[in-house]
């Protein structure tokens, strides 16, 4: 699910395409349904976007509420930062932005738990974008850590996790985000335009390898649906 008329699913989408699955994008926000149940859908994924999950917007609040369908399925759920954002609320904890106004726009630190260190290894800097962060919901289990923001990733039952940070960006989006949200560079904790890109030089490999695994961890157990002949024509 996306959020902008011009929002991609960027790598991921890239990702799961070459896994064999077929993207249902859906931009709630714009009036596109939601469906009903996950029978038919591998997982779920909401990314993120420039409003907020406290935001009385219609389209915020019924997205928020959809995340009980996969909660109740145990249907592999992922949410990126307003999404992790949207999942940590429909569990009844808290979002908020820092109490010193802080922010983090650009590449930042990440600390794996010891349960985050047992699923995987994660990348030592991530590529971050948000004002707000959330409290960790009660059953959830910390994966990562930040210093501004403590709350990094987290898990949830079987299938669901949240994640503040943007391991779906690509280079052409970082392009168009840090362009489009120049102003925002000037908030407190930001990092200018030019360490983004100095940063993805040294930092966007690891994310990347991170991000290849964390998608077959996550929708481990499922089977690529098969495409049709009128599909693939599609693709091409």
């Amino acid at each position: 699910m996306l959020h902008q008329e011009t929002s991609s699913p960027g790598r991921i989408g890239q990702l799961l395409e070459k896994r064999g699955y077929a993207l249902d994008i859906r931009r709630p926000r714009f009036g596109d349904p939601l469906p009903g149940t996950m029978r038919g859908h591998a997982g779920a994924i909401i990314f993120g976007g420039p409003m907020s999950a406290n935001d009385p917007d219609p389209g915020i609040v019924r997205e928020t509420d959809w995340i009980r369908v996969p909660l109740k399925e145990e249907a592999p759920f992922l949410g990126i930062c307003l999404g992790a954002q949207m999942l940590a609320r429909q569990l009844g904890a808290h979002v908020a932005p820092h109490v010193d106004g802080m922010t983090e726009i650009g590449y930042y630190r990440i600390r794996p738990t010891e349960a985050g260190r047992e699923m995987m290894e994660w990348p030592g800097f991530v590529y971050q974008w948000h004002r707000e962060g959330f409290e960790m919901p009660s059953g959830g289990e910390l994966l990562a850590t930040g210093d501004s923001f403590r709350n990094q990733a987290f898990r949830y039952g079987k299938a669901a996790y949240g994640i503040q940070f943007h391991a779906e960006l690509t280079y052409a989006m970082m392009n168009r985000w840090t362009v489009r949200g120049s102003s925002r560079m000037s908030m407190p904790g930001a990092q200018s335009r030019r360490d983004h890109f100095a940063g993805r030089a040294i930092h966007d490999a690891a994310v990347r390898t991170w991000l290849n695994r964390f998608l077959d961890l996550w929708l481990e157990g499922t089977v690529p649906p098969a495409l049709s002949a009128a599909d693939s024509e599609l693709k091409r």
